[in-house]
């Protein structure tokens, strides 16, 4: 499977999702710091490191939720779309391990810059923290930790989660309808409803993550059986 997923990045070309991740980590940091330095002294964007580096993580994963879309879109709706994947078909390896390869292509890409993004925005928020006091104090080690695992967890299940547009957009080999449901679950993770959002809680995420994987593996468990149109 390895050996799969390495000549899958050799094949596609990926520099388009590199300096994607870039500039949208620039933008991400930029949209953050544009909140705490506009809003005043006496009424502080955050009210905690926690509520900060929380809401960094939510931000990158809604953001990189539709970056996997764009990903599974080249790798596997295009493919299908341009019959080009009847090609790859042709070789011996089971045509569900070749799609298996893509999709986990997908997801330690999109874990991977989630993580990174998040890794980075966080540490430079802590950096000019120090210097602006946008949160009042200094971080605690335990808070840090604490908060450290936390975002880990749901960077993983987010990750899990970005590969169900896949099941959508399969259903009729749809680009827009991918990144569309994509959005949509972006969104749902970074709603806010009386304080109470899922992208903040751990268990939800995690339990969503699963499902996730378990729904894209339902787009494409008959791959062997059924034949390309």
């Amino acid at each position: 499977m390895l050996r799969l997923i390495r000549l899958e990045m050799k094949k596609q070309k990926l520099g388009w999702f590199y300096r994607g991740t870039v500039i949208a980590t620039i933008l991400m940091a930029g949209f953050i710091f544009l909140i705490v330095f506009t809003e005043g002294k006496g009424d502080p964007a955050f009210g905690s490191f926690a509520d900060a580096l929380s809401t960094v993580g939510l931000l990158c994963r809604a953001v990189f939720i539709v970056f996997a879309s764009v990903l599974l879109s080249k790798l596997i709706i295009e493919e299908y779309r341009n019959k080009t994947i009847s090609l790859l078909f042709t070789y011996p390896i089971e045509r569900k391990k070749l799609i298996m390869a893509k999709m986990l292509l997908v997801l330690a890409l999109t874990f991977g810059a989630m993580l990174i993004s998040t890794f980075i925005i966080c540490t430079s928020f802590l950096a000019l923290n120090s210097h602006f006091q946008f949160v009042s104090g200094k971080p605690e080690a335990g808070v840090l930790l604490h908060t450290g695992i936390q975002l880990l967890i749901q960077t993983l299940s987010a990750a899990g989660l970005s590969l169900i547009p896949l099941f959508f957009g399969m259903r009729k080999k749809s680009v827009p309808t991918t990144i569309v449901s994509s959005i949509l679950i972006g969104g749902l993770i970074s709603s806010n409803n009386q304080g109470f959002s899922l992208g903040t809680n751990v268990t939800v995420p995690l339990i969503l993550g699963v499902i996730g994987t378990l729904v894209a593996y339902l787009s494409f468990r008959n791959v062997d059986k059924n034949d390309i149109n």
